[in-house]
């Protein structure tokens, strides 16, 4: 790489899950199902689940949405509950920041459904976060509403000043609130009537958010372009689209803008995901990405650019990525067979 890989990392997101076959998973003191987890002073913690996410539907599917739990534990403010569940977003914070992150991508869409309380949840967080650490927050959001509470709430609270994410030209908007914190925006490729469908799309809407940001006096280096990335799952074509995407827009705008996007998103609904998420990642940063939005403990970047090539694995994630094994038919054969076990880098 010629320049540093910017890592958003992503983990303070209320969508994030946990399977209740975790490991993490275990009982309290008094017999409830918790998270079990050691806080940032190496005590051993119990964050119980809530009677709340017990109800809902993803829990009856198995699965914990363990931030957003935390999130509403903790602003809730019954003790003891509340400080455990402080100490959990604390320890996620930490990880992150030791796993190499330089924004910490802070969304609490999914703590409410009421856009008072989202605002409000927004607010907290950024405030929570600001007491631990100086690296910087990134303001992830599609309602304007929430990012300005986020941003209001992280103003003078560090060095630097916070990413704004997301803008696109179907909300121009988040740029004026990006201009105003003077810190750096993710811009996407999604269009006003849709999300494109290959390359050419993405980098024609990119180049409008990107025109329209300039235009607002917001330099080129603040800009973390996001052509988006697209399960492969659902469409084999969508990573090498991306990576066109990302090649041709390296070209036109050159070496200053940052190219960036959802890493991990590539690999949703396909086994395996550590080895296609890596695959991609190395792929991404050839083809000219500088920046992405990331789990820096699950996805290291130094993992991704370490992997043997020649590795058979390798090579059959890399053909589901760049659409060569069209419909991941070679690589759900060979996952079927036991035979996607990539030897350490």
């Amino acid at each position: 790489m010629g320049s540093p890989f910017t890592i958003i990392g992503e983990n303070v997101h209320a969508t994030r899950i946990i399977r209740r076959a975790d490991q993490r998973l275990g009982t309290d003191e008094l017999g409830r199902e918790a998270i079990v987890f050691l806080d940032c002073a190496g005590a051993s913690r119990q964050l119980a689940i809530s009677d709340a996410e017990q109800q809902s539907a993803n829990y009856q599917e198995g699965k914990l949405k363990h931030v957003r739990m935390a999130i509403q534990t903790a602003m809730r403010g019954v003790e003891p509950q509340a400080s455990t569940a402080l100490a959990y977003l604390e320890r996620i914070v930490r990880d992150q920041i030791a796993a190499g992150a330089d924004y910490l991508d802070l969304n609490v869409d999914e703590v409410s459904l009421e856009r008072t309380e989202q605002v409000g949840a927004m607010g907290w967080l950024v405030r929570a976060v600001r007491g631990w650490t100086d690296v910087p927050v990134a303001i992830d959001s599609p309602s304007e509403e929430i990012l300005a509470a986020g941003i209001d709430a992280a103003a003078g609270g560090g060095p630097r000043p916070p990413m704004v994410n997301s803008a696109s030209v179907e909300r121009p908007r988040a740029l004026d609130l990006a201009s105003a914190a003077g810190g750096p925006v993710v811009v996407t490729a999604s269009g006003e009537s849709g999300m494109p469908s290959d390359a050419d799309g993405r980098v024609e809407n990119a180049t409008r958010i990107i025109e329209l940001a300039l235009d607002r006096g917001i330099a080129i280096e603040r800009l973390h372009v996001d052509p988006l990335v697209f399960p492969i799952a659902v469409d084999s074509a969508s990573g090498a689209h991306c990576l066109s995407a990302i090649s041709a827009l390296r070209e036109r705008f050159g070496p200053t803008i940052h190219l960036t996007g959802g890493m991990s998103n590539v690999s949703f609904g396909l086994p395996q995901r550590q080895l296609l998420n890596d695959a991609f990642l190395a792929l991404a940063i050839e083809a000219g990405a500088d920046s992405g939005i990331l789990d820096p403990v699950a996805n290291p970047p130094s993992r991704a650019l370490a992997l043997d090539r020649d590795q058979r694995p390798v090579q059959l994630a890399v053909d589901v990525i760049t659409g060569a094994d069209r419909n991941c038919l070679r690589y759900l054969r060979a996952y079927r067979a036991g035979e996607l076990v990539a030897a350490p880098a």
